[in-house]
């Protein structure tokens, strides 16, 4: 048994595709996964399972729409995965400096360098952007709520889905793996 992280994208914000984590829960339950967890409200979710995570996205993409109506994509990640996410952040200093404007964009695929590329040249302000396999970390010095740095630019430019999960979240998802 594995112990995997899920992510939803674009769930309890702004008031739309609203769904309680407690139903979440009881859908992971349901379909035989092990001790499921969640972490706030926006669709981040731990549990166990022996299926690999992509057999695990297509699975809860599937059961989401269809049990609970859910319009949502799933972003699985094993334990072990999640701590190399971790020790590949190139960014420690951002990190321990102000976790809250580092995010980690989980990719459902990686992006092709010349997607990157073309998305560093959208690049309007002072962010910056790494990108290692399935993940993108995103410094953003003065904030995401003005940047035009939007995960709609990120995802039209590199031409994969993504959702984010700031610095705070991801160490504190690890935790929660962890026991």
């Amino acid at each position: 048994m594995t112990t995997h992280i899920a992510l939803l994208r674009a769930v309890n914000v702004g008031g739309r595709n609203l769904v309680a984590m407690a139903d979440l829960r009881a859908l992971l339950k349901h379909l035989g996964l092990s001790d499921p967890r969640s972490l706030l409200q926006s669709g981040n979710l731990v549990f166990g399972s022996p299926a690999r995570p992509a057999q695990l996205e297509t699975m809860l993409d599937t059961e989401a729409k269809r049990r609970l109506g859910l319009e949502a994509t799933f972003f699985v990640r094993s334990a072990p995965e999640w701590q190399t996410v971790i020790a590949r952040n190139p960014f420690p200093r951002e990190a321990r400096r102000d976790p809250g404007r580092l995010i980690v964009l989980f990719l459902r695929a990686a992006p092709k360098a010349a997607s990157v590329a073309a998305l560093r040249a959208a690049i309007s302000g002072r962010e910056i952007i790494e990108t290692n396999g399935r993940h993108a970390y995103i410094v953003y010095p003065d904030g995401q709520g003005t940047s035009r740095l939007t995960v709609a630019l990120i995802e039209r430019k590199l031409g994969v889905q993504g959702t984010g999960r700031n610095w705070n979240t991801v160490t504190k998802l690890a935790a929660l793996a962890a026991g």
